[in-house]
């Protein structure tokens, strides 16, 4: 199985968490015509970090970093899950049964359904025993 179509290159951006920070990357992402399709904040200690599914990761980190901000690239995967009662437990009764770690996610969901994206331990047997249990991966495509 190629697991390479499935890993997806998602873009953490570190700023100072104070007012206008958000706007300031949203605003020099749209300069550049980059869409944002799905994102995460996280906050510790006064600092927060801005994690991001892009269509354009590389042109969006080139821009972000000429403006002096500190970003970086992480591997991610996105699991279409049921958009109901206990599809989060699947997901992750899945991967912790195989003792898979999720480091974190986050979800959206819209028209075609829920989408999990997970930060995984180990990403290649976590795509292989996703696909085997039968769930739906979606293909970096979809998002670069």
């Amino acid at each position: 199985m190629d697991t390479k179509k499935y890993v997806i290159k998602q873009i953490s951006v570190f700023s100072e968490n104070r007012p206008g920070r958000l706007a300031a990357i949203a605003h020099a992402l749209g300069e550049e015509n980059v869409n944002i399709l799905a994102f995460s904040i996280a906050e510790a200690d006064g600092f927060g970090v801005v994690r991001a599914l892009v269509d354009h990761p590389e042109k969006a980190k080139k821009k972000l970093v000429a403006l002096g901000f500190n970003v970086a690239f992480t591997d991610v995967i996105a699991v279409r899950m049921k958009d109901k009662p206990g599809g989060l437990y699947e997901i992750a009764k899945l991967l912790g049964d195989a003792n898979i770690n999720i480091e974190y996610s986050y979800a959206y969901s819209g028209k075609e359904g829920a989408v999990l994206i997970l930060r995984v331990d180990q990403v290649d047997d976590a795509i292989k025993k996703i696909s085997a249990f039968g769930v739906q991966l979606i293909e970096s495509s979809v998002f670069h």
